[in-house]
């Protein structure tokens, strides 16, 4: 039975060159991925790059006086953190300062311009009916958007209008009729709408009252009110310019979703304004967004939306009453965000599939960041923004010199202490300690533009920290070794019995630090998480090195003579160890020897 195992364990000491390869070929390949992706420098952060700070301030809602509250801030943190993520836009800060500023820190990147413009959006979303619409005070008459959005069921029916019905549908401000005269026909619409909406209320009204005379008070109260709001919605909406940039910003921003409201909206670089009635569907009921490329026709970049259950219902309702119109723009909805029509398209039948399309003049960025803003919710507030900074790097250009000057003093002091102390075995450890750093360097390096790690300052404190983890891996078998050899064995044998031992300490020991590198990545946010991720990936990686390269390594080295015979400046000197003699059998006789043997007999 002995013979066997000798033998599997000669096989398993003569392979150390298989796990060198192995390794080598790993570092070979990462190298080349970093060149060939030309991202040779890890990606850094805010505070080594530089970047942009943005105060943002949060305001009542109307009619919502008790809306800042810390829970609604935190929940707007907790949105505008996806929302950046969503964008690939690592080591972002979103924090609140006091009871209603938030603090938003981008660095420098590609998606940074964009995340600061979602950081601020509101990003309320409602589908309201079109009463009226126009060609804004300033364009061309002619001026004809096409089809800017569609909805589709499982049948798939189009909801763009064809390129004729387009043109009759954008075309109120056409050359047959004056400006002024559309506003006029506009205006009408827009009072018949009200006061039809007002004549079923005060009907609901009477039907509830028993009194006729009440009833009759009701009606005529109810449509005086009607009659006033027609009117005021009406000289809003006749004075209303959406080519001017300041009246867009308050058109429709502080309507309610019950209200009847005003809204601008641009298609194919043409301002038009509206009228909408009621939010039929909100953002709420909106299960999945995401942006697509139509590649069977025109529309180029979409936004695909999937509704929830409740939504699907409420979609195929709107669609259905607006289909029963037959004259436009009565029989289009609009895509209201932030108050803002993004898309009105015809209906011509109810769209019973629970999905809907956006569509128009759409780039793909634009098209990814709609889809980003509406995947994760609208925020609970709306915010102002009240600052934004540009944050230099000279500071942390400063604290990264001295950071760096502080581990590579570390590092010296690790390599003089196994010099001294073990001499030859660091021969070892000093390129064990330059394996776990480019392997550590590259993958920081390729993970900047695969999950947009960015390294920052607390990052570079768990690197440094990592070399005290790899240098006690080493000298935890180190030692081990060394405990073989004073019991008497010699340096090959005692590599391979000193190994399992060794490798229990250096697992538990390496589980513990990830298991609280991981738990401090859960627990934390913004840059501490930097730390906490950069101590987890050396900690598997130390785990890396010393399976695939320092066991391999110290395998090869004790077939070398310097080392085997245990020369005094191996580090492995058994004299200097204090090394027990060697146990040596002895032959017994087989019983006592009754006298003295006769020589002839021998």
């Amino acid at each position: 039975m002995a013979a066997p195992k000798r033998g599997r364990s000669a096989s398993a000491q003569s392979k150390p060159g298989r796990s060198l390869a192995l390794i080598l070929i790993a570092i070979v390949a990462l190298t080349g991925g970093m060149f060939a992706s030309g991202n040779t420098t890890p990606r850094l952060g805010i505070d080594l790059a530089g970047g942009t700070s943005i105060t943002l301030q949060a305001e009542n809602e109307p009619g919502q006086p008790n809306a800042i509250n810390k829970t609604n801030m935190d929940t707007a943190v907790a949105i505008m953190n996806r929302r950046v993520n969503g964008l690939g836009v690592s080591e972002t800060e979103v924090q609140t300062q006091g009871s209603k500023n938030i603090i938003v820190n981008i660095p420098k990147g590609t998606n940074s311009a964009e995340a600061r413009k979602q950081v601020g959006t509101t990003a309320k979303l409602y589908f309201r009916p079109v009463l009226a619409q126009e060609a804004s005070v300033g364009a061309t008459a002619s001026a004809s958007p096409s089809a800017s959005a569609s909805g589709s069921s499982s049948a798939s029916p189009s909801t763009s209008p064809s390129s004729s019905a387009s043109s009759s549908q954008k075309a109120t401000g056409s050359s047959s009729a004056s400006p002024s005269s559309s506003a006029t026909s506009q205006g009408r619409a827009v009072t018949d709408a009200l006061k039809a909406g007002s004549t079923a209320s005060s009907s609901a009204s009477a039907s509830s009252s028993a009194s006729p005379s009440a009833t009759s008070s009701a009606d005529a109260s109810a449509s005086a009110s009607a009659s006033a709001a027609a009117s005021k919605l009406e000289a809003e909406y006749t004075a209303l310019d959406c080519s001017k940039t300041t009246q867009r910003a308050t058109a429709g921003k502080s309507a309610k979703p019950s209200d009847t409201t005003v809204a601008c909206g641009k298609i194919d670089d043409v301002w038009y304004k509206y009228v909408l009635g009621p939010a039929r569907v909100d953002g709420t009921d909106v299960k999945k967004a995401q942006a697509v490329f139509d590649t069977q026709g025109a529309s180029g970049w979409q936004v695909q939306m999937t509704f929830t259950g409740s939504g699907s219902k409420k979609f195929a309702d709107v669609t259905g009453e607006l289909a029963k119109n037959a004259s436009q723009p009565t029989n289009e909805f609009g895509i209201v965000l932030d108050g803002e029509v993004v898309s009105s398209p015809t209906v011509s039948q109810s769209i019973t599939g629970g999905s809907a399309e956006i569509s128009g003049s759409f780039t793909q960025t634009e098209a990814q960041s709609l889809a980003n803003v509406l995947s994760y919710g609208a925020l609970p507030l709306s915010f102002r923004t009240e600052s934004v900074t540009t944050v230099t790097a000279a500071l942390g250009g400063q604290q990264l010199h001295a950071g760096l000057l502080a581990g590579a003093i570390g590092l010296a002091l690790v390599i003089i202490y196994l010099v001294a102390f073990y001499r030859g075995l660091s021969i070892v450890a000093i390129p064990s300690l330059l394996v776990s750093a480019v392997l550590t360097y590259t993958i920081m390096s390729l993970l900047g533009p695969a999950i947009h790690f960015a390294l920052n300052l607390p990052a570079v404190c768990g690197a440094i920290v990592a070399i005290g983890i790899t240098a006690d891996s080493f000298i935890v078998f180190f030692e081990r070794i060394r405990d073989e050899i004073r019991e008497g064995r010699t340096l090959r044998p005692a590599v391979e019995r000193a190994w399992p031992r060794a490798r229990r300490t250096i697992l538990v020991s390496d589980f513990v630090s990830f298991l609280a590198a991981a738990v401090l990545f859960i627990v934390t946010v913004g840059k501490v998480q930097g730390f906490a991720f950069t101590l987890g990936l050396t900690t598997v990686l130390d785990v890396v090195v010393v399976f695939f390269f320092t066991k391999p390594l110290m395998t090869l080295l004790a077939r070398r003579k310097f080392f085997a015979s245990g020369h005094k400046w191996s580090g492995l000197d058994p004299k200097g160890l204090g090394a027990k003699a060697p146990l040596r059998r002895t032959r017994r006789p087989a019983g006592p020897v009754a006298g003295p043997v006769d020589p002839k007999e021998a």
